[in-house]
């Protein structure tokens, strides 16, 4: 089973915690319209049946982005040759290069690409030489509105301890031996999108800044919905 459309979006940005090296991955379920809840549960997966060729929107991004990407692609092959699938790839841009060289942080032709694939490859964006443009063209502002244009509402951010590093971390080995913990975070409501927000003068004079954290039901709903199926398939404890 699956959705019309889904896209899912692989954070290639490796991130060392003192836990050992996660892989964020991000999620993200384009859902068909639906006249209530247990429908919309119905229609949410991740994944679609298996294939012989996927098209991978490939966003190297800043930074590293570029140097782990290229790792990333041969990594990718090489599971590809050992179980039977083929992969064609799109590089598009996204975040600082991105505004360099179109002067905006999310080109059209990157959302296209990214409607049209069965996954997105994504690294890191920014950086310090960016740092003092304007909100519209900062590399974070081209991730927000992928976020939004996609429909990517969950984040998975796995913290597993890697028994090789645990001697490297600044914790004590019984503290972070077998540490196994998936935080599933919601990216597409609360402050990010909420309105009204903005910066105001009152009447003396003084700036004064505002947001709204604001979720509809549904939004709170179908983030708990891959809550539940991700503790499902792993040791089925739930903490919220």
């Amino acid at each position: 089973k699956k959705t019309t459309t889904t896209y899912i979006l692989f954070l290639a940005k490796m991130r060392v915690f003192t836990l050992g090296l996660v892989l964020n991955v991000v999620v993200g379920f384009v859902i068909e319209p639906r006249q209530n809840m247990q429908a919309l549960r119905k229609k949410l997966y991740a994944v679609s049946e298996a294939k012989s060729l996927y098209d991978i929107t490939l966003l190297a991004g800043d930074g590293i982005g570029p140097e782990i990407t290229a790792a990333t692609v041969k990594a990718v092959e090489a599971v590809g040759s050992n179980c039977g699938f083929e992969v064609r790839w799109d590089e598009q841009l996204i975040g600082g290069v991105a505004i360099d060289e179109k002067k905006t942080p999310w080109p059209k032709e990157t959302l296209e690409s990214c409607r049209k694939a069965d996954s997105i490859l994504l690294a890191a964006i920014g950086g310090p030489k960016w740092d003092g443009n304007p909100r519209e063209l900062r590399p974070e502002t081209g991730l927000l509105q992928m976020r939004k244009d996609l429909g990517l509402f969950a984040n998975l951010r796995p913290a597993k301890a890697i028994n090789q590093l645990i001697d490297a971390s600044s914790l004590k080995p019984e503290i972070i031996q077998d540490v196994d913990i998936m935080v599933v975070r919601e990216l597409t409501g609360d402050v990010y999108f909420g309105e009204p927000k903005g910066i105001d003068l009152d009447e003396n004079g003084q700036r004064t800044g505002y947001n709204n954290m604001i979720y509809k039901q549904y939004e709170i709903e179908r983030i708990a919905d891959v809550a539940l199926d991700v503790a499902s398939k792993r040791n089925g404890k739930l903490c919220s």
